[in-house]
């Protein structure tokens, strides 16, 4: 009998967290993304970074981005252009605000400890 392995979803979200911090994207950025996730969305969240947080949200966005393609939830592409396909299957948009504030919440922990846990 073969065995599947499966990925350990939270352990990529931790690893996603870690790089966001280690960007020194700043604990304020990945704060009011998070906040901007939780209240508005997905497609909010990317919105945001994009037009709001400057270089730092930018490449929140970017690997954002990347760590949900390589979930194969979002295609290649402009995140704005393909969430609207994401945002198609209620399911799937779930699991990635899941996922994506999972990892927030990580860098958030990441950026504290290593700014010595100062806000």
């Amino acid at each position: 009998m073969r065995r599947e392995v499966m990925d350990n979803l939270d352990l990529k979200c931790a690893e996603l967290g870690s790089a966001l911090a280690g960007d020194n994207v700043g604990e304020k950025t990945l704060t009011d993304g998070l906040s901007v996730l939780e209240e508005q969305g997905v497609y909010a969240f990317f919105l945001f970074l994009e037009a709001r947080a400057g270089d730092n949200g930018k490449k929140v966005s970017s690997r954002c981005a990347q760590f949900l393609e390589n979930m194969a939830l979002l295609e290649a592409g402009k995140p704005l252009t393909t969430l609207h396909k994401l945002a198609e299957d209620l399911d799937k948009l779930l699991f990635a605000w899941d996922l994506l504030r999972q990892s927030l919440v990580y860098g958030r922990y990441h950026a504290k400890s290593s700014n010595g846990g100062k806000a």
